[in-house]
């Protein structure tokens, strides 16, 4: 046999095909009959929501690269054309198991718990029908505007995502050919109205089945053919001339309001629309009858989440879990002197977040400290953060905020942050041109007895409080001199255009943290070729980077033991014969969205381990800016090896990528049953109880799960 070449195409699995598959994970968590039905549904809306998000960004990119004739394939082989080929064919098969999954196991399971949705308005009993008219003439009529089309009324624009009503109409007594017409079902109503019910059994029927049922009310002198909702989906990849704007902010506001006028990539419509009225909306639309989805059941099921919030059904629920305090952190303590004594960890959401948020709270209020520089990709709507920095900058302490104005889908929000900020006296720094802030990094400048000592703050999640409570993620408080001249440096750059020559601790993307990768994968690979132990474990959201995916190919052959742990997209192949036989890959999809990224580099009986905001893929380590940063003290280097090895005894949530290129579950039969995220959440409760003089007990807990597309 010849040298093997570890980058060829046969090696890869295109990261869209990819995706698809994770979503089939998070799929089959709908259909696990062993989870509570309400968070079986929370499951299935969740599906419905990562494949907007999908479309909208991925399949959107696709489209532009065939619109502008590019043809080069990815690292999978596959041209742009091609890959939406096969993307057609696997999405209509996901959105086919959706609706199987909902009409075949959901609904029927639902109705025998006492909650009954109404399909179809015409399955109505006449005190029903009665309900619902009054409730469209008080509550629904006044809101809507119907819009006909002819000569004189051009097709409106249809909104992105908007749920609508497409109908033919006809003049009652007159031979003139039937015309179109359209409504919106408003977005500021609740989708889900209840009937009258009784104690025993609730019903509920959807807001367009109600409008559907009074369509004749809004067009009095025609008649209703026929009406059929529908619902596009818009590309809402924003297309910013970083270079040539004068104005970052303006720009993006701009290019954010474009995204309700983007290029229609995918229609919904109902099972048996009419053909007439299917095809009016393909020419409008200019739409290609492959990417029309016939949906058999409601359209758009992230409407199950407002299911989910009815109050009566908490049965049907998993009790919830409260994060934990942080022993290291005792309430009412002074933050900087607990951080003094040792650098503390923090693994969230098992641990609260709250740690984070009195970082920056005290540091706003402590008349010691001098300065503050934190960067923001993500935020919450009501963010404390936002106002410990404002309370700073109102008490003379010295702010700088970078604000990433392009974190997708959350553009609008960061906007009106900035200029919060702006307006409290805080430096807003935009983000660099042409790159990503999506760092997380916190530094704090204090007065002290002994001189000036700086406090850092690093994760691998968002200063984001809600989402710290769903999704996992670790942070790191330290005073060390050598991560506190990294941040000073991380900041120089980012405000100006200082690069320090040398770092101490810390790995910068998008110039030094691939190459920090490549080295101490090649690092490992050596180790084994001198007959030494060599082990790697990584866990990430994300593993597409062909560099990294080849060194890792390199390594394996060499002898490495590879575990990695990837949620979302891999396109990385197992149980190749010389090129992966080492690597095994197993992706968790449970309770909590698994966030965090750790990296463990193990040769003989020594071991680094690193955190950082960086996925393995091209977007992190080329063309954002990310942190690694290592994790030196002993015990904390145990806890993060923990959290490894807790994962990779998972048999509960985690699925096996197999060498045929699909996931399956682990088996179970025989074996310990271990669920990593459940014993992570007993585990955080011991310490709580432990550190507060409390005794320990059997704690049974479950966690509900959000899931947003890849991640960020």
């Amino acid at each position: 046999m010849g040298e093997i070449n570890f980058f060829s195409p046969k090696y890869y699995t295109n990261r869209e095909l990819s995706w698809i598959l994770f979503n089939h994970r998070v799929l089959n968590e709908a259909r696990d009959k062993s989870i509570p039905l309400f968070e079986r549904l929370k499951f299935l809306s969740i599906t419905a929501s990562n494949l907007d998000e999908f479309f909208m960004i991925r399949v959107a990119s696709l489209w532009d690269m065939v619109n502008a004739k590019y043809q080069k394939p990815d690292i999978a082989g596959l041209t742009p054309a091609e890959q939406l080929r096969q993307l057609n064919r696997v999405i209509h098969e996901l959105v086919e198991l959706q609706y199987s999954t909902y009409n075949r196991s959901i609904v029927p399971q639902l109705r025998l718990n006492g909650l009954q949705i109404i399909g179809r308005h015409e399955e109505l009993t006449a005190e029903e029908a009665d309900f619902a008219d009054r409730y469209f003439e008080e509550n629904v009529y006044p809101v809507l505007t119907p819009m006909a089309v002819d000569s004189s009324r051009p097709f409106p624009l249809i909104r992105n995502k908007t749920l609508n009503i497409a109908a033919l109409i006809h003049k009652k007594n007159s031979k003139e050919e039937m015309e179109f017409a359209t409504v919106q079902v408003p977005g500021v109503l609740n989708r889900i109205v209840r009937l009258p019910s009784t104690e025993r059994e609730h019903k509920v029927i959807l807001l367009e089945e109600i409008i559907e049922r009074n369509m004749h009310k809004l067009f009095l002198s025609n008649e209703i053919v026929c009406t059929y909702p529908y619902r596009i989906m818009r590309n809402a990849d924003l297309t910013i001339a970083e270079d040539e704007a004068a104005d970052l902010l303006k720009e993006i506001e701009k290019q954010v309001k474009k995204r309700q006028r983007g290029e229609a990539i995918r229609l919904e419509v109902e099972a048996g629309c009419d053909k007439r009225l299917l095809k009016i909306l393909e020419a409008e639309l200019h739409i290609g009858e492959e990417n029309i989805y016939a949906i058999d059941g409601p359209l758009d099921l992230t409407v199950l989440m407002k299911l989910y919030g009815m109050e009566e059904f908490p049965h049907l629920k998993a009790p919830g879990f409260t994060p934990q305090p942080v022993p290291q952190l005792p309430s009412g303590c002074g933050i900087f002197d607990q951080i003094k004594k040792r650098d503390i960890l923090l693994h969230h959401p098992y641990q609260t977040f709250e740690p984070v948020v009195d970082f920056i709270r005290q540091a706003a209020e402590d008349q010691e400290v001098l300065a503050i520089k934190q960067t923001l990709y993500r935020v919450s709507g009501n963010s404390p953060i936002i106002k410990a920095l404002a309370k700073a900058a109102d008490n003379g302490k010295q702010v700088t905020v970078l604000v990433e104005l392009k974190a997708r889908f959350d553009e609008e929000n960061n906007i009106v942050w900035a200029k919060m900020l702006e307006k409290a006296g805080c430096h807003v720094i935009y983000g660099l041109v042409g790159l990503k802030t999506h760092s997380k990094i916190t530094l704090v400048v204090r007065r002290e007895e002994d001189g000036i000592r700086r406090y850092v703050h690093l994760g691998t999640g968002n200063y984001n409080d809600a989402t710290a409570k769903l999704y996992t993620d670790i942070g790191l408080l330290t005073c060390s001199e050598a991560i506190g001249e990294d941040a000073t440096a991380v900041f120089n750059m980012l405000s100006g255009y200082s690069e320090p020559r040398v770092w101490n601790k810390l790995a910068l993307a998008p110039l030094w943290l691939k190459d920090r990768f490549l080295y101490l994968i090649n690092r490992e690979k050596e180790y084994a070729k001198s007959g030494r132990e060599a082990r790697i474990i990584a866990k990430m959201n994300s593993l597409c980077d062909r560099d990294i995916i080849g060194a890792l190919y390199e390594a394996s052959a060499a002898g490495v033991q590879i575990d990695l742990i990837v949620r979302g997209i891999c396109c990385l192949k197992t149980g190749i014969k010389g090129v992966s036989e080492n690597i095994k890959v197993r992706s968790i999809v449970g309770n909590f969205l698994e966030h965090s990224r750790i990296f463990y580099f193990e040769n003989d009986t020594q071991y680094e381990i690193y955190c950082s905001s960086a996925d393995w893929m091209p977007r992190n380590l080329e063309r954002r800016v990310e942190i690694l940063f290592p994790v030196d003290c002993p015990e904390l280097k145990e806890k993060l090896l923990h959290i490894l090895q807790s994962q990779l005894r998972d048999n509960v949530k985690a699925s096996i990528l197999q060498d045929d290129g699909t996931y399956e579950k682990t088996d179970k039969r025989g074996k310990h049953i271990f669920h990593s995220q459940e014993a992570f959440c007993k585990e955080a409760i011991a310490e709580a109880r432990e550190a507060s003089g409390e005794e320990n007990g059997e704690t049974r807990v479950f966690i509900p799960e959000v899931h947003h597309g890849d991640g960020e």
